[in-house]
């Protein structure tokens, strides 16, 4: 089959020292240019668990996705996502409101979907590539899984409108991680009310080589990485 894969694994750090948690990754990358990310997300403190399947095209715009969330080893909710031409779509289940689904007619369809793992943070730079100079707006629509800065609510349709995102270009920078040293893209982005956040992403494959949470207080560090990624 023509397609390759990585794989690896990321440490967050509250205060910057100590382990508090930890994300395992794998993707798979096909012919024409897209890609599913698998990534398993755990939160010590929060006693967090975060499964997630995301895919998108060739040009990293979401097609489908899984978001499975668990605290206190009880289930918050566990549901499907598809983008589509205009239509965003959720069939979704939650502990507190059951059974439920929605939809949403976006008239230039959905350019990125957040699902809290590092690694999808870390594909947003790809979509931020053509978004060069010391600042600018996120114009394109965008939705994520949660409205909470953990990721801990939902996983529901959460929309992003047009504009509300800051996005801060800090240009290339080599990083030295426990994973090996790498040439990144540094992103900073702010979003009102909800986080302000750096991304280091290395490659073509946009590794999550290096992110950080102003809300959270925290560093996520790639501590390992194996396989044919670029």
């Amino acid at each position: 089959m023509a397609q390759r894969s990585y794989r690896g694994s990321m440490v967050y750090r509250r205060n910057g020292v100590g382990e508090n948690g930890r994300e395992h990754f794998s993707v798979t990358v096909h012919a024409d240019g897209g890609r599913t990310l698998r990534a398993q997300c755990e939160m010590d403190d929060d006693r967090l668990l975060r499964d997630v399947v995301l895919t998108v095209d060739a040009r990293w715009r979401p097609i489908d996705a899984f978001v499975r969330l668990v605290i206190d080893d009880r289930l918050v909710g566990s549901s499907w996502f598809r983008f589509e031409g205009r239509l965003a779509e959720c069939e979704g289940f939650s502990a507190r409101a059951g059974r439920f689904a929605q939809r949403f007619d976006v008239a230039e369809g959905t350019a990125c979907f957040g699902t809290h793992s590092l690694h999808g943070d870390a594909w947003t730079v790809a979509r931020l590539r053509r978004h060069v100079g010391p600042a600018d707006r996120l114009q394109f629509v965008t939705f994520a899984s949660s409205v909470l800065a953990n990721g801990g609510s939902g996983p529901c349709l959460v929309p992003v409108p047009p504009g509300f995102a800051k996005i801060l270009d800090r240009g290339e920078e080599t990083v030295a991680m426990p994973a090996g040293e790498f040439l990144t893209r540094h992103i900073r982005i702010e979003v009102p009310g909800v986080d302000s956040f750096d991304v280091w992403a290395g490659g073509e494959d946009c590794l999550p080589v290096r992110l950080s949470s102003d809300t959270l207080d925290e560093t996520y560090e790639m501590i390992a990485i194996e396989g044919n990624w670029r």
